[in-house]
């Protein structure tokens, strides 16, 4: 199935109207130079209020934004994912099955609601698509980026930034930047150690400026073993950025990032299995002879009852994932004058992958003597894009005008294929943001987005069971005006009221997730009654700003029509069509609280609460019975799958001297795996902690760092991911295989040498 995905992105980015009313404007701190976290240059951090270093509430914003900084990465263990960093926030909720929060068939973010395909992410403008395990138009930030690259982030939670490159941010936006190259020459080692046999070696060589001009080139190996079960998660990157400024204000540069990572996959739970044979139940690997034994079984009699085995689906051989990604871009910040700016840049990105599944369904050599009752199962992605963005802004006196482009044009492949073997072998083969300093600011713009997926059948692919060739076709999804409006109204005293509202559509997903990825019959037959997704954003809030605290408080109302439900109707393995139901809208309503208190110069405590109400508002029609009846699936009501209502967050920093001492704590509440909520997976408790120490200047190096890490303190058992497999309608007897134990307790030691 290759599908061609061509966006058309016009934007009016903003129109920042000012009314400086009477009164002195607030004063804004700044940190000394001395003080100040190094920021990546692409980030505006001007509307930003600092408590040291760790930057949290964007001032002067008209929508709910958060921003992370470099210095939260460091916190972390080592080679985590930036997406970590995040979970912590007002409205964020982040799942994973592994400490790191890297292993992509497992990771997850939503923010208020919306699950990741209606989010949008970039690195440095480019767009990185959904960041989704079968991702048709990007890749995720784990490979894009080695972490100790990052430069910063921008989050917003419900309306994202009108300039944002995506086709998929109906709920809001994720900014990523990459670091600049340092002023000074340098070179970082980092070597780290840990459980399940844990190693990453990290390496960085920075130029320092000459004349303008200033390089880094790095990177990252990492590999460690599964926290059960036999295999590993191994990933090698390179990272290289270069930059030249010239004349008062300008810059050119170019980043280039390669990524190949190969992951063993856990077996997905079910609530039953887990009560059957416990948390630490994985696959068979490396008992080859269970596996065919199963399989045999299952082949010959239609049934299993294998001891504790008594499914087919209850373990697999194994199961793994691989993915091979370059990215490319050379971009350019002019001042044309001291009033007007252009930006612009362009993009390339490959990748290739493949997901291997060893499956009982299809046996090797039928009818031969070489006959082997599994087989290798793969979908095999391949993407081919390129792209153009680009921003002119003008400054009017205390006006601010924006206008943006972009463009991309996206080739996506994807086909599934078995694989003849005769015994295990191994398969690892293979941006809007004028300073604002007046007390009122408005934000308007608007953007008119343009989307058309077309699918086409590759030949001499197998495909899903005997059902048929992948759908052909094509699906658009247009509007010429969604308008984007906010303001922000200082009050004095360090308060501060804001508001906005934003409309969004979504482009139609390719690939197998998609629509697309059905019969030819079924997609003639509903494929021109679909409607693209949309949504309505309404948010405002209060916010306040003091030399020991800082607090945000923001409310949000959500309409999301024409939702799109994918619903599983086998197991993932059997790679059967996905039912789709358009059940109306989806109405979300919720509160998000942050509050940050610096106790003391080196002791920082910060807290965040959200609660969400996401529900459908309509029941749907699945199809009709023999005497012709609508059979009418009751999810009226009903709370959105793999959607907490509460998320908890605390984390308190103390640093004295060359100690940085931290202890976090996370709490999900309740999330649901079906539509009509009959079956879901408890709330948990997690705590993390991290003890560092900076040896300053030591013999040759100049900087000497000694950090322990140590996730899941508690050692809790618990579902991390719901959702692998999908989502179905009901589950009462817990038997749908789509949960991932979370990891247990792990622990990282890690060693850090600048010369």
């Amino acid at each position: 199935m290759s599908n061609r995905l061509i966006s058309h992105r016009r934007a009016v980015l903003a129109l920042a109207l000012f009314a400086a009313l009477q009164g002195s404007a607030l004063a804004t701190d700044t940190p000394s130079a001395t003080n100040a976290a190094p920021v990546d240059a692409a980030a505006d951090v001007s509307k930003v209020k600092q408590l040291q270093t760790v930057s949290v509430i964007g001032q002067g914003e008209s929508r709910q934004v958060q921003r992370i900084t470099s210095e939260d990465v460091k916190v972390l263990p080592p080679g985590s994912s930036p997406l970590k960093v995040l979970e912590g926030k007002p409205g964020v909720h982040f799942e994973s099955a592994d400490p790191f929060g890297n292993y992509e068939w497992s990771t997850r973010i939503s923010l208020r609601g919306f699950n990741q395909n209606r989010l949008g992410f970039t690195l440095d403008g480019i767009p990185l698509g959904d960041m989704s395990y079968g991702n048709q138009n990007g890749l995720h930030i784990s490979r894009a980026l080695i972490a100790e690259n990052l430069g910063g982030a921008e989050l917003a939670e419900g309306i994202g930034s009108l300039g944002t490159a995506s086709t998929s941010d109906l709920g809001g936006t994720v900014q990523f930047y990459s670091a600049d190259p340092t002023p000074d020459y340098g070179v970082t080692v980092a070597q780290s150690v840990g459980s399940d046999s844990a190693r990453r070696t990290y390496a960085r060589l920075d130029t320092g400026d000459r004349h303008g001009f200033a390089m880094y080139l790095s990177g990252a190996y990492a590999t460690v073993d599964k926290w059960k079960g036999q295999g590993d998660q191994t990933q090698k990157q390179f990272n290289g950025k270069a930059v030249y400024d010239f004349g008062d204000d300008s810059r050119v540069g170019a980043l280039l990032t390669t990524s190949s990572r190969h992951e063993n996959d856990y077996q997905d739970l079910s609530l039953a299995l887990e009560k059957r044979n416990g948390w630490n139940w994985d696959n068979f690997r490396p008992d080859w002879n269970r596996a065919v034994a199963v399989a045999t079984q299952y082949q010959t009699t239609g049934v299993v009852n294998d001891g504790n085995v008594q499914t087919v689906d209850d373990a697999y051989y194994d199961a793994s994932g691989l993915r091979d990604d370059t990215v490319a871009s050379v971009f350019g910040d002019f001042a044309l004058s001291d009033t007007v700016r252009l930006k612009a840049a362009g993009y390339y990105h490959n990748d290739r992958g493949q997901g291997h599944w060893w499956t009982p369904y299809v046996p090797s050599y039928p009818g031969t003597p070489q006959q082997t009752p599994i087989s290798i199962r793969t979908t095999e992605y391949g993407i081919d894009r390129g792209g153009l963005t680009a921003s002119l802004s003008w400054d009017i006196g205390i006006h601010h005008l924006e206008a943006g482009f972009w463009y991309e044009d996206s080739n996506h492949n994807v086909q599934r294929n078995y694989y003849y073997v005769t015994g295990p072998i191994s398969d690892n083969y293979f941006l809007e943001d004028p300073n604002l300093r007046d007390r009122l600011s408005v934000d308007v713009g608007f953007k008119s987005p343009h989307s058309k997926v077309t699918a086409r059948a590759v030949p001499g692919t197998l495909t899903y069971g005997t059902a048929g060739a992948y759908a052909a076709g094509t699906l658009t999804a247009k509007k010429t005006f969604l308008p984007q409006i906010g303001a922000s109204y200082q009050l004095g005293g360090g308060f501060e009221v804001f508001g906005s509202y934003a409309k969004n559509i979504a482009a139609y997903q390719a690939g197998i997730t998609g629509p697309l990825a059905t019969t030819q019959v079924a997609f003639d037959t509903f494929g021109k009654q679909l409607k693209p997704e949309q949504s309505r954003t309404i948010e405002g809030g209060l916010r306040q700003v003091g030399d020991f605290y800082q607090a945000s408080l923001a409310l949000y109302d959500v309409k999301f029509d024409n939702r799109l439900l994918v619903i599983s109707q086998c197991a993932g393995i059997v790679g059967c069509a996905s039912g789709y139901a358009n059940v109306g809208s989806v109405s979300s309503r919720g509160a998000e609280l942050a509050v940050n208190f610096k106790l003391a110069d080196d002791l920082h405590w910060s807290n965040s609460l959200s609660y969400n109400r996401s529900r459908y508002d309509n029941d749907y029609v699945s199809g009709y019975d023999a005497q012709n009846n609508p059979i009418v699936v009751p999810t009226k009501g009903k709370t959105v799958v793999d959607s907490p209502k509460q998320l908890i967050a605390s984390e308190l920093v103390w640093t004295p001297g060359p100690w940085d001492l931290r202890l976090s704590a996370h709490y999900t509440g309740k999330r649901y795996y079906t539509y009509i909520n009959d079956a879901g997976v408890p709330s948990y408790w997690l705590f993390n902690a991290a003890v560092g120490y900076d040896f300053g200047k030591l013999g040759f190096a100049q900087d000497i760092k000694l950090a322990l890490n140590v996730t899941n303190l508690a050692n809790k058992r618990y579902f991390g991911t719901i959702g692998s497999n999908g989502f179905v309608v009901s589950d009462a007897g817990g038997t749908f295989q789509t949960l991932l134990a979370g990891a247990p307790r792990a622990s990282m030691l890690t060693a850090t040498v600048r010369f």
